[in-house]
C-alpha cells in the first residue's frame, strides 16, 4: 500500500496533475445565462426558443463546472489476475487507478470506484480527499472477488443508474468480451468515457515451448495446445489483434476514447500523451 502510494502520488503530483486538468477541464459545462448575440459568437450556441420569442438572436452562455466527478470502473474477473512478466494486469490497473485518483484529488475533484466481474463486486461513490483516495487504492490491493467471469454490460448499466451527474469514467479491463456495445453507446452519451485496455504480452504472442496445458482463468476449462505449430501461433496472434481492434472500434463508435496498455510498457508515457491529445482537442475544438 505504502509503495503504491509513494510511487503514484509522486507521478500524479509531478506529471499528471497539469495534464489531467488540461485534458478534462471544460468537459463538464453548466448553463449560466442567455444574452444577445454578438458578432463572433458560435452560432451553435444560439438559443432558438428565446430568439423566436424576442425576435432578436440570443445565445446560451455556459461556464465550466468547477469540479469533476471521476469514476473508475475496474474489471476484477479471473483473467485480470494473469501476468507473465512480473506485473499482472490487475497490478497495472491498480497503479493506473491510483495515479488517476491522486490526480483527481489534487485537482479538487471527486473520485469513485466500481469493481466488477460477472457481478458488481463493490461500489464506492465519488468523494474528495486524500483519505478517500487511499481507501480506493486499499480496496484495489485487497481484492477478493466473488465472481470470475466478465460482464462489462452490467457494470455500465449499474454505473448509469447510480451516477447522477455527468462524470469522467475510465473503464479498465482486458476486454475479453465484446457484448457491451449497446450499453456503452448509451453510457457514453451521458458520460465522458475512456476505455483503458490492459493486456499481457503472452496474450499477444505464444513462444515455441512445446505442448502446453492451459487453463481458462474465468471458466477453469483445461486445454492442451501445441506451441510448436507456427500456424497455431499465427492464429493465436491474429485472434488477439482482432479482439483488440474490435474493442477499440466499439469505443470509437460510441464516441468514447480508447487506450491500449501492455503490462510491459510505460503507462506513464501513454497517459501523458493521451492527456496532451485531449487538451489539444479541447483547445482547438
Amino acid at each position: 500500500m505504502r509503495k503504491v502510494e509513494i510511487k503514484t502520488r509522486g507521478l500524479s503530483r509531478n506529471l499528471f496533475t497539469g495534464g489531467y486538468h488540461s485534458a478534462f477541464k471544460g468537459r463538464g459545462m453548466s448553463f449560466s445565462e442567455v444574452r444577445v448575440y454578438q458578432p463572433g459568437d458560435d452560432v451553435r450556441t444560439i438559443d432558438w426558443n428565446v430568439t423566436a420569442r424576442t425576435g432578436e438572436a440570443h445565445v446560451k452562455i455556459f461556464e465550466e463546472e468547477r469540479e469533476l466527478s471521476v469514476m473508475l470502473l475496474v474489471d476484477v474477473s479471473g483473467s485480470s489476475f494473469f501476468g507473465s512478466t512480473g506485473q499482472s494486469k490487475q497490478e497495472l490497473m491498480t497503479e493506473i487507478c491510483a495515479v488517476l485518483a491522486f490526480s483527481a484529488i489534487a485537482n479538487n475533484d471527486k473520485v469513485g470506484l466500481l469493481l466488477f466481474s460477472d457481478r458488481i463486486e463493490l461500489f464506492i461513490p465519488p468523494k474528495k480527499g486524500r483519505q478517500h483516495a487511499l481507501r480506493l487504492v486499499r480496496e484495489l490491493l485487497n481484492l477478493n472477488p466473488a465472481g470470475r467471469g466478465t460482464d462489462v454490460s452490467g457494470a455500465l448499466q449499474y454505473a448509469r443508474n447510480v451516477l447522477r451527474k455527468r462524470s469522467v469514467c475510465f473503464v479498465l479491463s482486458d476486454f475479453l468480451t465484446d457484448t457491451f456495445e449497446a450499453p456503452l453507446r448509451i453510457f457514453a452519451k451521458r458520460h465522458d468515457c475512456i476505455g483503458l485496455h490492459c493486456w499481457d504480452p503472452l496474450e499477444q504472442r505464444l513462444p515455441d515451448v512445446g505442448l502446453l496445458r492451459v487453463a481458462d482463468a474465468e471458466t477453469g476449462a483445461l486445454h492442451w495446445v501445441d506451441t510448436t505449430d507456427p500456424d497455431f501461433r499465427r492464429l493465436y496472434n491474429r485472434q488477439f489483434e482482432k479482439r483488440k481492434t474490435l474493442a477499440e472500434a466499439l469505443f470509437r463508435r460510441a464516441g468514447a476514447d480508447f487506450l491500449s496498455l501492455p503490462t510491459t510498457d510505460s503507462y506513464v508515457q501513454a497517459l501523458l500523451h493521451f492527456f496532451e491529445q485531449r487538451a489539444h482537442t479541447i483547445m482547438h475544438g
